[in-house]
């Protein structure tokens, strides 16, 4: 379906501050983390039905949403100013104002197509940009909107923003600030507060080449993207199998996040090394889960504090028998918990970083990236994140969809509209995909790529 489904642009425009940005803001300064994020887009999809009005031309109301759409963006550039600017070097984002991207295209299929079997590779071609390309994400703009217009009048919005001004909390702040202009709700508007900076100080990396994150492993073998699906009633099911004295009441992402961990374990070991009786081999494995500093810091740091201001917590796991089968989930959720727990400790020690520390942690995942003997796994949670709460004047979205870097090794979690189930994209190379999509435990929780229900 996607090869015989055409995305045409129809216009391409520079959206600028209605104003310059003053000269004493024109250097907004990097932290460290914001050093050290990968140079890629942050990527996210929302999805509107038809709303035009049954008196009017679907085409007139389709232009006058865009154009409502450039507008309002236009002043939330006002307050989120270092979008309008580029990248400097390692450590600043000149606020020269040359403005974010706005991009109109057209797409020749309804919006119902795409939400019948979600396709990954279609999925990116709703964007304005390829989130991967870290070469042009350290010159392009730091913010890329694309208007996607559906034959049948929806709508998706897909945004692209550097990883190097946000994480995941910011996009959902620029979002809520863009929603608010669109109503003129300045009572609630929040706007955002800089100066990530001031806390963690900005480290030299201008002769430092940072690893690739994650880590390209595999080249030679393709590396595929599936979305699976759990229900509430399925997670709930498995928050209770998994429950234990360590955990007694793990969380959503926690059961789901464990389950998806032993059965990567299980694909990798099985297909990568057997011995002589034909048992697979349990390889060690860390499992990487990027979280908010903002309420684990002491005290904690304000919710509109901008910039990629997590920290992440790393359960590791190794077994010395021979058989996958062995590989407890209550376990795994113990060992995801202590590591949440030491990563929350560390944030509560102190809120201002020295250099020293943050080199230390750089080196540790430099070292831990070169380890060949180890899989690395990165596990990240879009839950709870109010994306479902986007209204910019035509109603809330049907679907929210996070768009997967085609980069081994990463999953991502996000909610159903329900707000209780959760959407797992998973990326694995294509030989252990097919161990992993075909694993009776997890088709007992998750459905591979339903249909979109709304």
């Amino acid at each position: 379906m996607a090869s015989q489904i055409k995305v045409e642009i129809i216009e391409r425009q520079t959206v600028k501050p209605p104003s310059p940005t003053p000269h004493h803001l024109r250097n907004y300064k990097l932290s460290h983390h914001d050093e050290m994020a990968p140079a890629i887009y942050i990527p996210l999809l929302l999805f509107y039905p038809n709303a035009a009005d049954a008196n009017t031309n679907n085409v007139i109301a389709t232009n006058e949403r865009c154009q409502h759409l450039m507008q309002s963006l236009t002043t939330t550039l006002t307050h989120f100013y270092p979008l309008a600017g580029r990248i400097k070097g390692h450590a600043v984002i000149e606020c020269n104002d040359d403005g974010a991207e706005f991009v109109k295209a057209g797409v020749t299929c309804s919006l119902s197509e795409i939400l019948e079997h979600p396709d990954a590779e279609m999925l990116r071609r709703f964007l304005a940009i390829d989130q991967s390309d870290s070469r042009e994400s350290a010159t392009s703009p730091l913010l890329l909107v694309q208007i996607n217009l559906f034959e049948c009048g929806g709508m998706a919005i897909g945004f692209s923003i550097s990883h190097k001004f946000a994480d995941t909390s910011t996009l959902s702040l620029f979002i809520n600030c863009w929603t608010a202009t669109c109503h003129n709700q300045s009572n609630k508007l929040m706007v955002p507060k800089f100066g990530a900076a001031s806390l963690f100080s900005p480290l030299n990396l201008s002769n430092l080449e940072p690893p690739a994150f994650p880590p390209a492993e595999g080249a030679k073998e393709k590396c595929m993207t599936r979305r699976f699906v759990l229900d509430a009633t399925k997670i709930a099911a498995l928050q209770s199998k998994v429950a234990s004295s360590a955990v007694p009441k793990p969380t959503r992402v926690q059961a789901v996040s464990a389950l998806i961990w032993k059965c990567k374990i299980q694909a990798s070991s099985i297909s990568s090394s057997s011995n002589m009786l034909g048992t697979s081999l349990i390889r060690p494995s860390v499992v990487s889960q990027p979280t908010n500093m903002r309420k684990n810091t002491v005290p904690p740091l304000a919710e509109n504090k901008v910039g990629n201001l997590v920290d992440f917590s790393t359960a590791h796991y190794s077994h010395s028998g021979e058989s996958t089968s062995g590989i407890d989930l209550e376990d795994l959720v113990a060992k995801i918990g202590e590591a949440l727990e030491e990563m929350k400790e560390h944030c509560a020690m102190k809120v201002v970083f020295d250099t020293g520390e943050a080199w230390k942690k750089k080196k540790e995942y430099i070292n831990l990236v070169k380890n060949d003997d180890i899989d690395k796994y990165v596990c990240t949670s879009w839950c709870r994140f109010p994306f479902y709460e986007a209204n910019f004047g035509w109603g809330k979205p049907s679907w929210v969809s996070f768009v997967p870097v085609p980069v081994d090794n990463i999953t991502n979690l996000m909610d159903k509209r329900d707000g209780n189930g959760i959407e797992a994209w998973v990326n694995l190379r294509q030989k252990k995909m097919a161990l992993f999509e075909s694993n009776e435990e997890l088709l007992a929780y998750a459905s591979l790529n339903p249909k979109v229900t709304y």
